[in-house]
């Protein structure tokens, strides 16, 4: 068959951790295509984290600013900026100014210190740059701060608002409400059991604060709220700069990916938002994830998505040696399998 009369597969990952990027998942999709006779077409997508400033802001500059970092070292972290009709945009990668690899990882994270600190200082230097609207990316913090560090080094400029020379919007990832934060994400991080604790009563105490200047927020996915944000999902920015209910139009089917499927993967990952688009619109869908907890799977099949954990398949240290490859073999098998306009995976 040629190219047009191919049925087409949209490859559309996360990244799996230390073992594949989206990148390469992709790499892996399209051979496996090639060998079955499928077109492919690889949607880079990202939650807010990892990847977030690249593709929100594929055309724009990309400027640098030492901020502090999330254990308080100074780091580099870039500002996207670009003017569209008459308004200068910034976006940033909150990530890559505090982000979890930046602390070394869980391993050699600190987590009662962990600051979002350099957010606010990356805010403020794209304002200084004349931006007039910024959008931060949440995910991949080492911090469980409630945005506290990042607030602090906003606190001496005048906050966003109808009177503000300048709009925020934060992009989260998973939608977990503030004074959840810690106990969701905290392990994640390297906190222990008594840290977590000692967090969330941080967060408790933090939400107290703002409640009687009159602002709740123990409902809400993000502390930049309390500086004027307009708090959006990060999957569902990126996949309309994406076009992916477009691209997901023409396709056959879809496969999406990850190293961890969990519950934070079906509220707001990558993952969870693709499953999501794909039964909306009755494609087939392959979820590819390095390991898997059950009631997350569960989740998944039963929003019509085949699970596959690359781990209980072909055991663990299989899987992280050779991920790029297992991808391959398990998207031939289903696309084998799969008759090309089928409703159900």
């Amino acid at each position: 068959m040629s190219g047009a009369d191919q049925p087409l597969l949209v490859s559309a990952p996360d990244k799996f951790r230390g073992s594949l990027t989206g990148a390469e998942f992709c790499g892996a999709t399209a051979l496996a295509c090639e060998q079955v006779g499928w077109s492919h077409d690889c949607c880079h997508l990202s939650d807010g984290g990892e990847g977030f400033g690249e593709l929100l802001g594929k055309d724009y500059e990309r400027l640098y600013f030492t901020v502090s970092g999330p254990l308080g070292e100074p780091v580099e972290a870039p500002v996207w900026l670009k003017e569209d009709r008459g308004v200068v945009r910034g976006v940033i990668e909150s990530q890559l100014a505090c982000g979890l690899l930046l602390a070394g990882g869980a391993e050699r994270n600190r987590p009662l210190e962990a600051s979002t600190r350099g957010v606010g200082e990356l805010v403020l230097a794209a304002v200084a740059q004349g931006a007039g609207e910024v959008t931060v990316g949440c995910g991949g913090s080492a911090s469980t701060d409630g945005g506290r560090g990042a607030l602090e080094a906003l606190g001496s400029f005048p906050p966003p608002g109808p009177a503000s020379r300048y709009r925020l919007v934060a992009a989260y990832d998973v939608s977990i409400p503030f004074l959840e934060a810690a106990r969701a994400f905290g392990p994640q991080k390297g906190a222990s059991p008594e840290e977590v604790s000692l967090l969330s009563a941080r967060l408790e105490e933090l939400a107290g604060s703002y409640r009687r200047g009159g602002l709740e927020i123990t409902s809400v996915a993000g502390g930049l709220v309390v500086a004027g944000a307009e708090l959006v999902s990060g999957f569902d920015l990126v996949a309309t700069t994406a076009d992916l209910p477009g691209r997901l139009e023409r396709a056959a089917a879809v496969v999406t990916g990850e190293g961890k499927l969990d519950a934070g993967s079906l509220r707001g990952k990558v993952t969870g938002g693709v499953v999501r688009a794909a039964a909306s619109m009755g494609l087939p869908c392959l979820l590819v994830a390095g390991t898997a907890e059950t009631p997350a799977w569960r989740e998944a099949t039963a929003l019509g998505a085949k699970v596959v954990s690359l781990s209980e398949r072909f055991g663990l240290e299989a899987s992280l040696e050779a991920t790029a490859r297992l991808v391959g073999e398990v998207v031939v098998e289903w696309l084998e399998r799969l008759e090309p306009g089928a409703e159900t995976s």
